[in-house]
């Protein structure tokens, strides 16, 4: 038995990841076994490349302004586990894992005896706790991020109350699928019948794909920059401005702390939400709410400034889409002074494609480093990967601990300069921990 909230993470972590042939047969049994706690929880559900989580805490704030008490599912954690599964923010205490992780212990166990593949895998048993958790009334609404993909994500048994695509980009192609319209039609699998829901800025080709599976469900569907649109007003004192406007709401200069004009779309994409979500239960929909939780919103790793002298900044991009958009912020808005990268990415990511990339930034150096990837997943070697970049950008180069790439770095920075460190959120845990170990002055 597990008596320990040590136990119960070893417990789930030493759980398959995952299984041969996708489905949901086997979440949706391992739920009925439970009572079906899914149905008994009040959900907004969050799918999409980039953009999920900063999305997601966007729409937390938001309700959070309104007096609700909000739930959230995300992943993968940052500091610790417990993250994943919180409320207003913060994370569940060790004492509601070591239970919950109990209580369904004995069902884990019946579904390994009775199921051929055998029982349930890690994220499956995640989000298992999580829909328990919920479904005991800890909160007015739940946030549910998908894991991955959409279609066969063990998240994808909710029936919410509004759903959300916030992106659709390159990554997870071996699981995915090898174009945008295969990725899409994997997104677009948490759209549910008659189900409410709002698109962020897809390209045409998958973008037509999501609103033929919206057709097919009949469920009505809000797309950014066609039913409501969000005007980039730019950075000003590291807060992020901009417009909203819809058919039901117009707000004018709204500031946000999370740094990027791809943060104008999710904030735009979470207000819209929030109007959906309004409507449909003939509630009041609040501009000083919005604006307020806007401007409230924090996201750990999301451009987030964690040091003033010097200026450190953590993001947690981890595929090209996310590169892409960091590149435009670094371009847009801090295109004087200095900017030094430490990349540290998963060795199953497009790497080489990512540092091609970034090291098009004109006032960048780039440093690639490595680090202890998750679990089986290893880091990309960076002298590996420099050697493999086809560009062979002379802004770039190597260094193997990234803890003397940090130190080093750190010595050449001036007050006009920014160290960005980046390519993986596995990668900015580890030094955000460091981080606060050496005492360093975090904002």
């Amino acid at each position: 038995m597990i008596n320990t909230y040590d136990e119960a993470l070893s417990f789930i972590h030493g759980r398959t990841k995952f299984k041969k042939i996708p489905t949901l047969k086997r979440m949706r049994r391992f739920l009925d076994e439970l009572g079906a706690p899914d149905k008994q929880i009040n959900a907004i559900h969050i799918a999409g490349t980039n953009g999920k989580g900063s999305t997601l805490a966007f729409l937390r704030n938001i309700f959070q302004a309104e007096g609700k008490t909000v739930g959230s599912f995300t992943s993968p954690f940052l500091i610790k586990f417990n993250e994943r599964i919180s409320v207003n923010g913060e994370g569940i205490s060790d004492n509601e894992i070591l239970r919950l992780t109990q209580a369904i212990y004995p069902t884990i166990m019946k579904l390994d005896a009775e199921l051929p593949e055998g029982g349930p895998t890690e994220f499956e048993i995640v989000t298992a706790m999580m829909f328990k958790y919920f479904a005991e009334g800890h909160a007015d609404i739940v946030l549910i991020e998908v894991g991955l993909g959409g279609l066969f994500d063990s998240t994808n048994v909710v029936m919410p109350k509004v759903s959300v695509i916030t992106s659709i980009g390159w990554d997870h192609m071996h699981i995915l699928g090898d174009t945008l319209p295969k990725i899409a039609f994997q997104k677009a699998g948490i759209i549910k019948s008659g189900v409410p829901v709002v698109v962020g800025g897809v390209d045409p080709e998958p973008l037509a794909v999501i609103v033929k599976q919206a057709q097919k469900k009949h469920s009505p569907i809000k797309i950014l920059d066609q039913d409501f649109k969000a005007v980039d007003l730019g950075e000003k004192d590291w807060q992020q401005h901009f417009d909203f406007t819809s058919d039901d709401l117009h707000l004018k200069d709204v500031s946000t702390a999370l740094i990027g004009d791809y943060q104008v779309h999710n904030a735009a994409l979470a207000i819209q939400a929030y109007i959906e979500y309004q409507q449909l239960n003939e509630q009041h929909v609040d501009a000083s709410v919005v604006q307020n939780g806007i401007q409230a919103t924090r996201w750990a790793g999301r451009f987030e400034r964690i040091s003033t002298h010097p200026t450190i900044v953590l993001d947690g991009a981890h595929n090209i889409s996310a590169v892409n958009l960091i590149v435009d912020t670094l371009e847009n808005d801090f295109s004087t002074g200095h900017v030094y990268i430490l990349m540290g990415i998963l060795a199953d990511k497009q790497a080489d494609r990512m540092v091609e990339k970034i090291a098009t930034v004109p006032n960048a150096s780039i440093v690639l480093t490595q680090f202890a990837g998750p679990g089986k997943r290893a880091a990309a070697n960076p002298e590996t990967l420099e050697n493999k970049l086809e560009t062979r950008p002379k802004n770039v180069s190597a260094v193997d601990d990234w803890q003397d790439a940090i130190q080093q770095l750190k010595r050449k920075l001036t007050d006009a300069d920014i160290l960005l460190i980046t390519g993986s959120l596995y990668f900015i845990s580890d030094v955000r921990k460091y981080l606060k170990n050496q005492n360093h002055n975090f904002k």
